[in-house]
Formats: C-alpha cells, sequence, structure tokens
C-alpha cells in the first residue's frame, strides 16, 4: 500500500511544487528559486540557458505540464520512495 501511496503523492505534489518554486505557466517567476536557477544556468553555459538542459526541462513541465512519461517516472519514484521509507 505504502508504494500507491507514494506514486500518487509523487505524481500530485510534483506540480504543486513546479509552481512553488516558480516554474509557471507564464514562464519563469521573478525573485524565484527558478528565477535563480536561470541566472545560473546561464553564467554556466556562457550567457543562455541550454535548451534540454534542467531549467529548460522544468520550465517545459511547468508550462505545459507534466506529460504521460514524466507522470510514469515521478510514480516510480514514489513508489521506490514509498516502500524504502516503509521499511526504515
Amino acid at each position: 500500500m505504502e508504494y500507491i501511496g507514494g506514486a500518487l503523492l509523487a505524481v500530485t505534489a510534483a506540480p504543486v511544487i513546479l509552481t512553488s518554486i516558480g516554474f509557471t505557466a507564464g514562464g519563469i517567476a521573478a525573485t524565484s528559486v527558478a528565477a535563480k536557477m536561470m541566472s545560473l544556468s546561464a553564467i554556466a553555459a556562457g550567457g543562455g540557458v541550454p535548451a534540454g538542459g534542467l531549467v529548460a526541462t522544468l520550465q517545459a513541465a511547468g508550462a505545459a505540464g507534466i506529460g504521460a512519461a514524466g507522470n510514469a517516472a515521478l510514480a516510480a519514484g514514489g513508489a521506490i520512495a514509498g516502500g524504502v521509507a516503509n521499511a526504515l
């Protein structure tokens, strides 16, 4: 049962967490954690945020939602975490 709970929690919490740290449908929120991540990513890349990088991927998920493959990965990870937490 813990596996199902972990999977459900991961899938339902991910969009809320993305929005709360600043990856929104309208773009990256000013002065947010996402804005700081974007700044650090651009500096590291020499001036632009790399396509396909972590910040770009999280922003795409924040703007368009998490697709089926992403939800499947979240569910799997959440199920594993639920099982591990139960074993402790």
